[in-house]
């Protein structure tokens, strides 16, 4: 004879009839409540055998207080959870106030009532043993070691993965992040051999428009927000992606978002593919947000790495960069002279240092204004970076004065250059004012000569040039 009662929770009044169709039979009594108000209500007057909390429906935002109550009201008397498969995030939230069982929707009514049955049979909730502990402690460990070796966003996921995959019971894991543009892709997987998730999701990119975005976990929990969890296929409603999760051993899928650094979208989301489903222990929920939480911190780092290398990098070309022309500034004109001298020294080859400017550049300026004095400088640095070779270093090294590094470059060979970025500035056209020219002057190093005893020489020569007329090119003497 049966003497069990139970007290079932949904808002829903279908569900609580459909409830009653499918397990009413299972109890001598079975109450219907439609609010946690109700359930506390008859709670008070009679402890059940059971409490089964419908969440489909329910509102974290509105009703996770008054549904935590109920829980911790039970003082460890069997609960039993439905919980939908896009709101696996409920599970972690109620196990915090006390043992439950879960079992996620949809469910048929003979699976429902099996589930309600084992309930009844077995009413003590899950815990972690020792050795359960000890392999959560593992993949913790695996998890900041993944934090600590990364490099970037890829391999971060690649590592992430890994870790999970390490995790008894994990056949496949992978790492969906969002990138520019709003848009999820699938970073890194991880699994055996076949099992792509791009096959399955028959893509790898714009998945927050893919045709499954609703039925895959992993891709749920990007888009959504929050965990969640198939304990079969067949609760994606979708046939042919839970023919292909079974096609490969897949039993159970579980996504969850990796947050973001407050209030908005999730950075991405981790999903973990299955062998075997198997209900997860509050301390295995506790151990996956913290492993979410780190990824979300180890993506973190990574990018102020990135932006700190970004940053290096700008700062590295305003200290050494001519803002104007976008050449070589002066100090880094001399560093890299120095390094040049060096290297031809220790190679024995030849090193030419031509030195040019405008002629009559004031009368520019006085002429047309210092906007087109600016345009006439950047058109004659870039006229001349198009003649030169990409071995060769232009410097502004002041006003309408520029110097040209020429590594393994002859004295005669430097003429040659210098009468070819003569030709190209005489002819190139400079809006407002239409021409100009400039004077050079070429000199090798010498075998002994320092930088400033070759820059010497070769503005010496720069001076017999405009001596001599401008518009034309003197060697330096030795």
């Amino acid at each position: 004879m049966l003497e069990q009662t139970a007290i079932y929770l949904s808002p829903m009044a279908q569900r609580r009839a459909e409830f009653g169709d499918a397990c009413a039979s299972l109890f001598a009594r079975l109450h219907l409540a439609d609010s946690a108000d109700v359930a506390a209500s008859l709670m008070a007057r009679e402890q059940p055998d059971l409490l089964v909390i419908d969440l489909d429906r329910f509102e974290p935002s509105i009703d996770a207080e008054a549904l935590g109550d109920l829980v911790a009201r039970r003082a460890g008397a069997p609960v039993l959870l439905l919980c939908p498969f896009a709101g696996a995030a409920w599970l972690p939230a109620l196990m915090a106030h006390g043992p439950v069982h879960y079992a996620v929707t949809p469910l048929d009514a003979a699976a429902l009532r099996a589930a309600v049955s084992t309930r009844l049979a077995q009413p003590d909730a899950p815990s972690s043993a020792a050795a359960g502990l000890r392999t959560l402690l593992d993949l913790r460990a695996r998890v900041q070691a993944a934090l600590d070796e990364a490099e970037d966003a890829h391999t971060l996921s690649e590592a992430l993965c890994a870790a999970l995959c390490a995790w008894p019971g994990v056949l496949h894991a992978g790492v969906f992040l969002l990138k520019d543009g709003n848009d999820l892709q699938l970073e890194a997987q991880q699994g055996p051999e076949g099992l792509l998730l791009g096959a399955l999701l028959q893509r790898t990119d714009r998945l927050l428009q893919a045709p499954l975005r609703h039925a895959f976990p992993g891709l749920l929990a990007a888009a959504g927000g929050t965990a969640a969890l198939i304990e079969v296929p067949e609760q994606s409603g979708e046939p042919a992606l839970a023919e292909g999760l079974r096609a490969h051993g897949v039993a159970m899928a579980l996504g969850l978002p990796i947050p973001a650094d407050g209030p908005g979208t999730p950075r991405g989301a981790l999903s973990l593919l299955f062998g075997a489903a198997r209900a997860l222990t509050p301390d295995e929920w506790a151990t996956l947000q913290d492993v979410t939480r780190l990824a979300a911190f180890g993506l973190r780092l990574v990018a102020i790495g990135q932006e700190n290398e970004h940053l290096t990098a700008r700062l590295t070309y305003i200290s050494t960069t001519d803002a104007l022309t976008g050449v070589a500034n002066r100090r880094h004109g001399e560093e890299l002279l120095e390094k040049e001298i060096k290297r031809a020294r220790r190679y024995r080859v030849p090193l030419a240092l031509l030195s040019f400017d405008i002629d009559r550049f004031k009368a520019v300026n006085d002429t047309y204004g210092y906007p087109v004095g600016d345009v006439a400088l950047r058109t004659v640095a870039d006229t001349t970076r198009a003649v030169l070779r990409a071995s060769d270093i232009l410097v502004r090294t002041g006003g309408e004065e520029f110097h040209i590094i020429a590594p393994h470059t002859s004295a005669i060979d430097g003429l040659k250059m210098a009468e070819k970025v003569r030709v190209a500035i005489e002819q190139a056209e400079i809006p407002g004012c239409d021409h100009v020219t400039v004077s050079l002057g070429v000199a090798q190093l010498g075998e002994q000569e320092s930088g400033d005893s070759l820059t010497q020489r070769t503005d010496a020569a720069l001076a017999r040039a405009k001596r001599a007329g401008r518009n034309c090119v003197e060697l330096a003497m030795q």
